[in-house]
């Protein structure tokens, strides 16, 4: 019985209306197993972040996390289900066509590309467009200096649940080469949506968001539709949108944990830009307003819910085989010697902050995860600390001074781009060939 969101269950009941193919088994009345509810269930939010029985005892925010870890993406995944009809790679023509030039760019757009272009271009009442822009603003100086060193690390975190990790799993697409595409399209996304008017309506961020929103209905429908494995008793709906808000909203829950420690209880003003800018983000990424909350102790209490509720689970054969091949991934366009002691770098880093952040600097409990750091790895990070942290920090105080953040932001803008090609093009699709059965629970 839904108290709290009427709206937000009324679209995660209609997707069995809108797709009955795709939803006509999922019981949407039924918790799946991967939501730890009770008290004595373990749950994926470990004590040392936060206590778990507070968040168990808001029946206002458990709701929230129910509901939407039942929620996939009402206008994306009609979409997708195209693809038995048009083909990927025709879907992912139109869908850029029609961001670059608008809808009417496409000829016989089909009633479902039509709806995700106007879903994403309903702008919210809430939305400051320009608050947004100098929240991408202050979001390039960490994508350029320190997101490359740091996105791994963060990309395999996603990894360390079983049925958070299970998705990706399925799709047989982290291994080899395909885990350095993943890696690399992930950073090329949240690098790309900083660089100047990029979240407007025909800049290259607002078409990465509608690319990736593509590629999560396509792992979504290949997983309902075509893997004949996947238990929504079990696992829920998958990649809901309740497991896409910690990596929307990783910055933001970075910013609220700084500000709540400092002992406030608003943003200052570069902070609520850089609010703005992340929930925007969001929202063209499909995320439904009531997991974009805008003060800093909400944002934090949303953030620790969705781990208070998400059932613990680490199966090796899952979360341990997506995180090594993920670490051994080379993300380097080439085989120089530049570009490889700049991977090695990168990974060090990679270790250092994932065992900082997830692991609460407990190493043991990393190993135990596939994410080992030894002497070479911290001599790395000895070595070259004093210059990459020195230069954040110096570009960062930069920024404050008027007459020099034109030159900076120019200078971070250039960066980017390079950092853009190291990536390399991203494809922002899935291969339904390339999947592989689940794990039995």
């Amino acid at each position: 019985m839904t108290t709290y969101y009427p709206d937000l269950a009324r679209l995660v009941r209609g997707q069995r209306a809108r797709q009955p193919d795709l939803y006509g088994n999922v019981d949407f009345d039924r918790q799946p197993v991967r939501l730890a509810v009770a008290p004595h269930d373990a749950s994926a939010l470990p004590e040392w972040v936060a206590p778990r029985e507070p968040i168990l005892a808001d029946p206002r925010v458990t709701e929230l996390i129910a509901t939407a870890t039942m929620l996939g993406d009402t206008v994306g995944d009609p979409l997708a289900a195209l693809s038995t009809e048009h083909g990927v790679r025709e879907l992912v023509a139109m869908v850029r066509r029609a961001c670059r030039e608008g809808i009417d760019a496409v000829a016989d757009a089909p009633p479902e590309l039509v709806d995700l272009i106007a879903a994403m271009e309903a702008t919210p009442d809430w939305l400051d467009m320009d608050l947004v822009r100098a929240g991408a603003g202050e979001a390039r100086v960490s994508a350029a200096l320190l997101a490359p060193f740091l996105t791994r690390g963060a990309f395999i975190a996603t990894f360390t649940n079983t049925y958070a990790a299970l998705p990706m799993a399925l799709t047989g697409a982290l291994s080899g080469r395909r885990a350095a595409r993943r890696v690399n399209e992930t950073a090329n996304f949240f690098a790309v949506t900083t660089l100047p008017d990029a979240l407007d309506r025909h800049g290259p961020g607002f078409e990465a968001a509608a690319m990736v929103r593509l590629m999560h209905s396509m792992v979504r429908h290949n997983a309902l539709a075509r893997s004949g494995r996947w238990d929504p008793a079990v696992y829920g709906v998958p990649v809901p949108q309740v497991d896409q808000m910690p990596a929307g909203m990783i910055n933001l829950y970075l910013v609220a944990t700084l500000a709540l420690r400092a002992g406030r209880t608003e943003f200052t003003a570069r902070e609520r830009a850089l609010v703005e800018f992340g929930r925007y983000r969001c929202f063209l990424l499909g995320l439904p307003e009531d997991l974009l909350p805008t003060t800093p102790a909400a944002i934090v209490h949303v953030i620790h819910a969705r781990a208070a509720l998400l059932r613990a689970d680490f199966d090796d054969a899952t979360c341990g085989a997506l995180i090594r091949s993920t670490m051994a991934a080379y993300l380097r366009p080439t085989e120089s010697r530049v570009d490889r002691i700049a991977d090695a770098v990168e990974r060090s880093y990679s270790k250092a902050g994932f065992i900082a952040a997830f692991c609460h600097g407990d190493r043991r409990a990393a190993r135990t995860m596939g994410v080992s750091i030894g002497p070479t790895d911290l001599t790395r990070i000895a070595l070259t600390a004093p210059f990459l942290l020195g230069r954040f920090l110096l570009i960062r105080r930069a920024t404050r001074i008027p007459r020099l953040r034109p030159t900076i932001d120019r200078y971070l803008t250039t960066l980017i781009h390079h950092r853009l090609a190291t990536y390399g093009n991203p494809e922002f699709t899935t291969d339904p060939h390339t999947y592989t059965p689940p794990p039995a629970p």
